[in-house]
Parts: structure tokens; sequence; C-alpha cells
């Protein structure tokens, strides 16, 4: 896995335990999903996080989508 996988999603074993963040944060990409799946609009998301962004949290969902 390299250190930069999707801008602005990274993956640093120092950040996270190498978990895929948002680009300067330490948002997982799973933080995003759970709460995306837990009925949070993203108006909300980034109402609780403002230093992300709406394109940070499509890069989210765009990372997840091209899991295997």
């Amino acid at each position: 896995m390299s250190d930069v996988e999707h801008a602005p999603i990274t993956s640093d074993p120092k950040v996270m335990m190498g978990k895929p963040v948002l680009a300067g944060t330490r948002i997982t990409v799973e933080h995003i999903l759970r709460e995306l799946a837990a009925g949070t609009t993203i108006a909300e998301l980034l109402d609780m996080h403002p230093h992300i962004t709406r394109d940070g949290i499509m890069a989210a969902l765009e990372y997840a989508d091209e899991l295997p």
C-alpha cells in the first residue's frame, strides 16, 4: 500500500494506523462511511468537521467505491 493512494485520500502508517484518511486530517474514510450509513447528511458532516470539504467527502465515497 503506498503512502498516497487517491488524492485527497492518503494512507500513512504514522496516521490513524495507516487507515485511509482525508488528506491533512485524521478523519478516516471509514468514519465518513459510517456517519453517512447512520443517516448523517453531508451538510451535517461538514458542520461537525469544518476543516473538511464536500470534495473530500465525495473523494471518500469514490475511494470506497473503488475498493475490491
